[in-house]
């Protein structure tokens, strides 16, 4: 419990030194932390820095970090994060799964995180598979879109035994924090000053879901196709939010 509680207040002090935060709907979250249930839960949020995760969580109070109830896990990629014996020992005991990204959705990690979800624990998803900065997201219809999610969590979403409580998010401002494409050490190095916002959704109503997951037919083409409809769901509940909050950046047109 103690290596998860250190990077938060390390999260927790960044927040409050090198850079500003503003948070709306925490409260979403706390209820779901709080609640007694009896089934998992879920967040999802863009993926815009190497920062994410775990700066954002330093926006919870630290009494959620003394319960491993309430302490996330997260699938991390293994070319990233797993890629010598001090990384590996630091992501392992901040609760990340090792994730081999270009394998599919069929490997330890996502079978370890529906199992996490069928105890009733929290597991978040950075469900575009990788950092994806406001910049580069795909246009169409006139519109900026948030890149497509991978299928990883529409196979948990299926599988999961019970479906879990799925809380959406959105985040601003990291990628001015660590903006891609730097130069070796300011690669490594957040830029000071900036503001930061997280954005907590109300949970999402299960029953389109349920509906889905319900409606899946029994060949492999059929629930292919069914958790592609899944994922969907989840991207839209995501961006949805996004233009929500952030729709200067969402809805701008193609000039």
């Amino acid at each position: 419990m103690l290596s998860p509680l250190l990077v938060h207040l390390t999260c927790k002090a960044a927040l409050n030194t090198i850079c500003s935060v503003s948070v709306q709907g925490l409260p979403h979250l706390q209820a779901a932390l709080s609640a007694a249930r009896t089934n998992g839960l879920v967040t999802l949020a863009n993926h815009i820095s190497t920062l994410d995760d775990p700066l954002t969580w330093g926006v919870l109070p630290t009494k959620y970090f003394l319960n491993a109830r309430t302490i996330r896990w997260t699938l991390g990629a293994s070319d990233v994060m797993f890629t010598n014996p001090v990384f590996s020992a630091f992501f392992r005991s901040g609760q990340v799964l090792e994730t081999v990204r270009g394998i599919g959705i069929y490997q330890p990690s996502v079978d370890a995180a529906i199992d996490k979800l069928n105890s009733g624990k929290w597991v978040h998803f950075f469900s575009e598979g990788k950092i994806n900065q406001p910049n580069t997201y795909p246009q169409h219809d006139g519109l900026a879109h948030l890149p497509r999610f991978k299928w990883g969590i529409g196979r948990v979403l299926m599988e999961a035994t019970t479906l879990p409580m799925i809380i959406p998010m959105w985040l601003s401002g990291f990628d001015e924090l660590m903006p891609e494409g730097r130069s070796f050490p300011y690669n490594y190095l957040p830029r000071s000053g900036k503001h930061l916002s997280v954005t907590f959704g109300a949970p999402l109503e299960l029953a389109e879901l349920e509906a889905l997951r319900k409606s899946a037919g029994s060949t492999e083409a059929e629930i292919a196709q069914t958790r592609i409809l899944v994922t969907d769901v989840a991207h839209d509940a995501v961006e949805a939010l996004g233009r929500s909050v952030s729709g200067d950046l969402l809805t701008r047109t193609l000039e």
